[in-house]
């Protein structure tokens, strides 16, 4: 079982990688973690932010059918959407921890700055949201880190979450 991040663009601020980059270190420790990079369109300010979604959209799909097929299965896809299902650390914790049972692959994903499409959203089997405050997307990638963290954490017993 392996829990990948799918992020449309690099990361650009330093600071803010190093951050990710430790909290995916520790991720390790429990559970095969990996943040995957879909390339960010090149002439993307000649593009309509519909014609951005669609085709950061068709990419992740691209990555996602690549994947099913290397792996002989399509993992779990789940959204970190606006509009999806916040959850307390805990609840989060839980939540994962079910689905790591059933020994899938899930893939969280990040879209590009003008969200999914429709078909992005058929995918996907869920979706889940950091805060309904807005973020950057870059920012969103610590957030979620640090959270996926804290939720292993929370169901080894250990004591970095205080509750």
């Amino acid at each position: 079982m392996k829990i990948t991040l799918l992020v449309v663009g690099k990361t650009t601020d330093k600071q803010l990688e190093n951050m990710i980059e430790d909290y995916v270190g520790r991720i390790a420790h429990y559970v095969p973690f990996e943040i995957k990079v879909i390339p960010e369109l090149k002439n993307a300010k000649a593009l309509t932010p519909a014609q951005q979604k669609v085709m950061d959209s068709d990419n992740i799909l691209k990555w996602l059918d690549n994947t099913a097929t290397a792996m002989h299965g399509a993992p779990a896809v789940i959204l970190l959407d606006e509009h999806g299902v916040e959850r307390r650390s805990i609840d989060f914790a839980e939540w994962i921890g079910k689905r790591m049972s059933a020994g899938r692959n899930i893939v969280f994903v990040i879209g590009g700055p003008f969200g999914f499409s429709d078909a992005v959203y058929q995918r996907a089997e869920s979706q889940i949201s950091i805060s309904q405050m807005t973020f950057s997307h870059q920012m969103i990638r610590l957030l979620f880190t640090e959270q996926m963290y804290r939720a292993l954490t929370i169901l080894h017993g250990e004591k970095y979450h205080h509750e």
